[in-house]
């Protein structure tokens, strides 16, 4: 596990870079999406290289890790309507090369590990981390041999999201995510955590034990993990 320690924008720009180098030797590669609000530096960042000709991403292909049950692509708090909103609106990428769970009809979920194996599996999958250790919606406790399915969120998970809604009434309780498995299975991850808030649990996933209370803790075990945090969310280390 490599860790790159930085100011916000520096972090994003660092990250960015491993987008170039892959797509550069690989313009047909399968990303890994995320949402929230970390990413946005980095999606940000993408956007510019892309409009400067830096990077193409006309024949990447991405997968998007989570989505709310109940919520189609037109909902402007759906992971769909943020991924174009912030990055696919901003980028040469075919947005039928982009997936997203779908959030309506979940009784397909598994086929969405059926399809990353088809496209020949992900090669750059982007990650943010929750305050208990969550990556994807997979709360803890998820098994590690999980893949794509639907999960029931947690009382804190809805409460931090919820300020993306009008109010915790309209945040969904359930949601369809890559499973540890499927994201275990990537080749190369990035996380990236920023804030005091998210102190805690950084130390916890790197110094602490694997376990499943700690789903991101997982990722000790992967081969190619690169950790990009601020200094506040690396103070505890």
């Amino acid at each position: 596990m490599k860790i790159i320690i930085d100011n916000e924008e520096n972090i994003a720009r660092r990250a960015a870079q491993r987008y170039v180098e892959l797509l550069r030797e690989k313009p047909d590669a399968i990303l890994g999406g995320a949402t929230g609000s970390t990413p946005l530096g980095l999606y940000a960042e993408l956007a510019r290289l892309c409009k400067a000709g830096e990077i193409s991403f006309a024949r990447a292909r991405s997968f998007n890790l989570d989505e709310y049950v109940g919520l189609d692509g037109s909902h402007d708090q759906s992971y769909r309507y943020f991924m174009n909103e912030n990055l696919f609106k901003h980028i040469d990428i075919d947005l039928a090369n982009t997936r997203v769970p779908d959030g309506i009809n979940t009784a397909i979920a598994a086929e969405y590990d059926r399809e990353i194996e088809a496209a020949g599996g992900i090669d750059l999958q982007l990650l943010g981390i929750g305050v208990d250790g969550h990556i994807g919606f997979n709360e803890p406790g998820t098994p590690w041999d999980s893949v794509t399915h639907v999960v029931e969120l947690t009382e804190n998970t809805r409460e931090v999201n919820s300020r993306f809604f009008a109010s915790l009434d309209e945040v969904p309780t359930h949601a369809v995510t890559m499973g540890i498995k499927t994201v275990m299975n990537a080749r190369s991850i990035i996380l990236m955590a920023i804030g005091k808030s998210k102190a805690e649990i950084v130390r916890a996933f790197i110094q602490g034990p694997v376990t499943t209370e700690v789903p991101a803790s997982i990722l000790q075990l992967h081969p190619a993990v690169e950790v990009y945090l601020d200094p506040e969310a690396a103070a505890l280390l």
